[in-house]
């Protein structure tokens, strides 16, 4: 199968592309051609790579042109945020490929009323973001359910793996915190710390979509959640964080009020905004319809991160990890 991967070296494609070119399929990996995968494969000696400034191409209308003059039998767009970038391309696409595959964002729905949501069991989203990606998860919805373009949309926690910071404990990317935790200094959370955080490592991922390729029939028309197995709360993330350092963590709940008024505002709203959101994600309907079986749980993926992290001199810490 001709597959062609929207974003192809970002956080996802960079275990998507090689997955794909293991499987047998002829791969077209379209980026902005800025900077290489994540990690190295030699799977990628193997793939046709296009250069593509997806959002100038949209704006100019000509996006949807060139993909599908690569003619490929199925499409994966990693890096689709409106509706309307999301319309040209189905419009474009619809009778000459057989399958689109969206990613989308747990943000799509909105916050928890119960652990673990599912996909049918959830609240309207909040905020800009979810409410776009909602908003394209229903017409990729309509497009297929009219009988249009089979459509599949895949909805990933907090993507995490070796190369970037991974959403902290706090529910940000303030990078002091880890300083803190490894240590063993006091560390203010708003509120009590129960609110979840619903992370899964950039691979599976991937192993999701690919499955999604394959069981076509299955994933068209369908929406699914894709984390990692467990989601961690504040509380036991930052236990389990300081713990990789030989420490214990120091947690001071504070007011909503106190902790924005002590942190830089776009770490305090990025905190509100995740952890408003409390997601806690089941997987069953992933795991049924596409087989998905996640090999990393939350704290396993974070701590590749953050071990890279160490090891490139990308993170501040107080001390070593012990953890093995």
């Amino acid at each position: 199968m001709r597959i062609v991967v929207i974003g192809g070296s970002g956080h996802i494609g960079t275990y998507l592309v090689p997955r794909l070119v293991r499987a047998g399929h002829d791969v077209v990996a379209v980026s902005r051609g800025r900077r290489s995968s994540y990690t190295d494969d030699p799977a990628w000696r193997e793939v046709e790579v296009v250069t593509a400034d997806r959002a100038a191409e949209d704006r100019a209308g000509t996006f949807p042109d060139r993909v599908t003059a690569l003619r490929p039998d199925a499409v994966v767009d990693l890096i689709c945020f409106t509706p309307e970038s999301a319309t040209a391309l189905v419009e474009r696409l619809r009778g000459h490929t057989g399958h689109l595959l969206h990613c989308g964002s747990i943000w799509r729905w909105g916050p928890s009323r119960r652990a673990p949501m599912t996909e049918d069991d959830t609240t309207p989203p909040i905020g800009e973001y979810g409410t776009a990606k909602a908003a394209i998860a229903r017409l990729l919805r309509d497009e297929t359910a009219t009988g249009g373009l089979a459509t599949t949309a895949l909805h990933p926690g907090h993507i995490v793996g070796p190369g970037w910071p991974p959403i902290g404990p706090l529910g940000n990317l303030d990078a002091t915190v880890w300083h803190r935790l490894s240590a063993g200094q006091p560390v203010e959370i708003p509120g009590i710390g129960a609110e979840f955080l619903h992370h899964v490592h950039a691979d599976d991922v991937a192993q999701a979509f690919e499955a999604a390729v394959t069981h076509r029939d299955a994933a068209a028309g369908r929406e699914f959640a894709v984390v990692a197995p467990t989601a961690l709360n504040v509380r036991g993330y930052a236990d389990i964080a300081a713990s990789w350092f030989g420490r214990t963590a120091d947690l001071r709940p504070v007011t909503w009020d106190d902790f924005r008024g002590r942190t830089d505002p776009e770490h305090a709203e990025a905190s509100w905004d995740h952890l408003v959101r409390s997601h806690c994600f089941g997987i069953a309907t992933a795991r049924t319809l596409l087989g998905y079986a996640p090999r990393y749980q939350p704290e396993d993926a974070i701590l590749e991160s953050v071990r890279w992290l160490v090891d490139n001199d990308r993170l501040d810490v107080a001390g070593p990890l012990t953890a093995p």
